[in-house]
């Protein structure tokens, strides 16, 4: 799994930190979304896939 975002389509609303914390984190001055593991570990892909799913900007996507 390879994850992917996009800043330029993201609207800060924090729901990739909530759903996966260990992966996405949003940045101090503006909350926009900052990926902290591109690659993450077997256990993190159900959150992460979560993550995806529930982005209100469709700012993240999953690469097999």
């Amino acid at each position: 799994m390879r994850v992917v975002v996009r800043q330029s389509k993201c609207i800060a609303s924090g729901n990739c930190v909530m759903r996966a914390g260990q992966v996405f984190d949003q940045r101090d001055d503006d909350g926009l979304v900052i990926l902290l593991d591109e690659n993450p570990v077997p256990g993190q892909a159900g959150a992460v896939r979560l993550a995806a799913e529930f982005c209100p900007a469709q700012a993240i996507q999953i690469e097999e």
